[in-house]
C-alpha cells in the first residue's frame, strides 16, 4: 500500500497530522462526537504504533488505513453511526404517528416507495398538553430535583479538593493530592456528562479526555493542569450549587402547587373542615371554588412541565459549553 495515499487521497504521515485532519474533517458536526472520535482514533493509532516497535507513524498509519480508514473516511463513518443511534433514540413526538402509503398495484419489489408525507403540524392546545407524554419532559423534572443532591456533592468535592490541595502543598504530600483531586474532576465530569445525556437529552462525550502515554508522568500531569476544560469544569461543580437550589425550588413549588388546586376539590369533598385558599387570614373561598382551582392546578402543572423542558434544554447547552472539551 502506498505510504503517501489511500484511494487517491494523501495521508498524513504523523498521529497529530491524522488527528488534525479528522477534526477538520468534523468541523460542523457535534464538538462532544468530535471529542469521541479523536479518543477513538489516537487509542487505536497509538495502541498499533506500540504493538509495531520500530516502525515509524507514517508506515503504521499507511497500514490500518485500509482495516480503520483516512481521516475522511472515518469522519463519515461517525456522522453515519450519529445518525441512526439518534434516530434510534428519538423519542416520537405526541400525535405524530408514521404516514403509511400504500404501493400502487402492478409495481414491482424492486419499486421505490414514495418518501412520505411530512407530519401534520399539531395545535397549540396539543403542543402544550402533549409535553407529558414526552420522556425527556420527566427527565428534566428528575433532574431538576436531582441537581440539589449532586449540586452539593459537586460543590463539596470541589471546596474540599481545593482547600487540602492548597493546605497541603508546603508539605510533600500535597502534591498527590493536587493530582489525584484533579484525576477525580475528570472523572466526575464524565459521570456528570452521562447523567445530562441521559436526562435532558443533550449529547455529551462517551469517551474520557485521551492522556498520551507516550508522553513521561510529569508532562501528562501537566497537561492535566494546563487544560482549560479541567477548570471550566471546576467552575461548573461550583454553579452546580446555587442552580441545584434553585432548580429544586422551582420544581417543589410548583409541583406541589400543582397538586393542592388539582386535589383542592376531593378534599373538600371528604372534609368538612377543609382548609382553602384565605382573604384576610380568616374567610376562606366557598367550596364551589375549588373546581376552578383544580383547572388552575392542571394548568400550572403542565406549564411546570414546559419549564421543565425548557431548563433542561438551557442546563444541557451549558453543561456542553463547560465540559466538552474543544
Amino acid at each position: 500500500m502506498n505510504i503517501e495515499s489511500v484511494a487517491g487521497r494523501a495521508l498524513p504521515t504523523t498521529i497529530p497530522a491524522y488527528l488534525a485532519q479528522l477534526r477538520a474533517a468534523l468541523h460542523d458536526a457535534d464538538p462532544a462526537m468530535v471529542q469521541d472520535a479523536l479518543y477513538d482514533a489516537e487509542e487505536y493509532l497509538r495502541s498499533e504504533l506500540a504493538a509495531q516497535p520500530g516502525r515509524s507513524e507514517a508506515e503504521v498509519i499507511a497500514d490500518v488505513a485500509g482495516s480503520y480508514g483516512a481521516p475522511e473516511e472515518v469522519a463519515d463513518i461517525y456522522r453515519e453511526t450519529e445518525i441512526t443511534v439518534n434516530r434510534a433514540l428519538r423519542t416520537p413526538s405526541a400525535g405524530t404517528a408514521p404516514l403509511r402509503r400504500a404501493v400502487p398495484a402492478g409495481t414491482g419489489a424492486d419499486a421505490v416507495p414514495p418518501p412520505p408525507a411530512p407530519p401534520r403540524p399539531r395545535s397549540a392546545l396539543a403542543r402544550f398538553f402533549g409535553v407529558a407524554l414526552e420522556a425527556r419532559t420527566y427527565g428534566a423534572l428528575f433532574y431538576m430535583l436531582l441537581s440539589l443532591a449532586t449540586g452539593t456533592f459537586f460543590f463539596t468535592w470541589v471546596v474540599t479538593g481545593l482547600s487540602l490541595s492548597l493546605g497541603l502543598m508546603v508539605l510533600i504530600i500535597g502534591i498527590p493530592v493536587a493530582v489525584l483531586f484533579f484525576g477525580s474532576v475528570r472523572g466526575l465530569s464524565l459521570l456528570e456528562g452521562r447523567l445530562v445525556e441521559a436526562l435532558l437529552g443533550e449529547r455529551m462525550p462517551r469517551r474520557p479526555t485521551y492522556s498520551d502515554r507516550s508522553r513521561s508522568w510529569l508532562q501528562r500531569i501537566g497537561d492535566m493542569f494546563t487544560d482549560g476544560r479541567t477548570w471550566l469544569t471546576l467552575l461548573y461543580f461550583v454553579l452546580m450549587l446555587p442552580l441545584g437550589i434553585v432548580y429544586f425550588t422551582i420544581a417543589t413549588t410548583l409541583l406541589s402547587t400543582s397538586m393542592g388546586f388539582i386535589w383542592a376539590p376531593v378534599a373538600a369533598l371528604f372534609s368538612s373542615s377543609y382548609v382553602g385558599l384565605h382573604i384576610d387570614g380568616s374567610q376562606m373561598l366557598p367550596v364551589w371554588i375549588t373546581p376552578l382551582l383544580a383547572v388552575v392546578g392542571v394548568l400550572l402543572l403542565f406549564a411546570t412541565l414546559h419549564l421543565a423542558r425548557g431548563i433542561g434544554r438551557l442546563h444541557g447547552m451549558m453543561a456542553k459549553q463547560l465540559l466538552v472539551r474543544l
